[in-house]
């Protein structure tokens, strides 16, 4: 418990190897690359940077899923009107599959009414991502985006534990205080040896209707001196965009025209391809 598979720096009589505890793949799954997205704390629009990752990935022509491991309060079926509930074979569980292909999994999936809460245990919820994995038919996926709760928990330990995660993305707004609570992220990230691909800022500016001015609404940036304390990037600065918010709020994810991570996606692509 708490092992960062760090063999070296551990006082631990264990034999010396470290266990592999990732959770094995439904046997008619294939996955070929898992991308965590996280935060420090909630708020900062973690689950929209994944939708739109989703979104970009797929225009870029890959195979792409989404595994929602925010258990208690899961957000992902909304943002792109998915509401039926999920069914199952004699080889795991159907994933919901999206106007545009995208295949996603999430509690509330397979909740009888979707406003019901989850009042759960950690045990329960952490046992529920690990079943996400291995039981549903992630069938042909390129890239797989987990969109976890905020913070260092039970359930980030859990997926950088029990998945094959290749590499992580911070998501973060401008203020100060979230700024120290990003390098908890990206700390954790480095204690579990896992990549970190980049930072995101979301509500980074908003850009002015009359003037084209860039107003920081939410003060200064402090990202850049994060990605360079921990030799990282800041792959995009997403703004405020009252459209994007829309067409999330109302389940069409799919249906937003922008751009804001065209140039983040292929940056991500080329390094998990080499």
């Amino acid at each position: 418990m708490g092992c960062n598979h760090d063999c070296s720096s551990c006082s631990s009589d264990c034999g010396g190897n470290p266990q592999d505890m990732h959770e094995k793949l439904n046997e008619y799954s294939s996955v070929k690359k898992v991308i965590g997205v996280v935060s420090g704390k909630g708020g900062v629009g973690k689950s929209l940077v994944t939708s739109m990752l989703a979104v970009t990935f797929n225009r870029m022509g890959k195979s792409v899923a989404i595994l929602d491991a925010d258990i208690t309060g899961p957000s992902i079926p909304k943002a792109f009107g998915i509401h039926q509930r999920c069914v199952g074979n004699d080889k795991g569980i159907i994933p919901a599959v999206t106007e545009t292909g995208i295949k996603l999994m999430s509690i509330n999936l397979l909740l009888k009414n979707e406003t019901d809460p989850v009042v759960w245990r950690s045990p329960m919820i952490t046992g529920t991502v690990k079943q996400f994995w291995s039981e549903v038919l992630w069938e042909d996926v390129d890239y797989m985006f987990v969109d976890m709760p905020p913070g260092t928990g039970d359930v980030p330990l859990t997926v950088f534990q029990s998945l094959p995660i290749d590499g992580i993305i911070v998501v973060a707004s401008p203020q100060e205080l979230v700024s120290m609570i990003v390098e908890k992220a990206v700390r954790m990230a480095e204690m579990m040896k896992v990549p970190v691909l980049g930072l995101v800022e979301n509500m980074s500016y908003f850009l002015c209707p009359d003037c084209g001015k860039k107003l920081s609404v939410f003060g200064e940036s402090h990202i850049d001196k994060i990605a360079e304390r921990y030799n990282t990037k800041v792959l995009a600065r997403l703004p405020i965009d009252p459209d994007l918010a829309k067409n999330v709020d109302n389940g069409k994810a799919e249906a937003f025209e922008g751009g804001y991570l065209d140039e983040a996606a292929e940056e991500i692509d080329k390094i998990l391809e080499k």
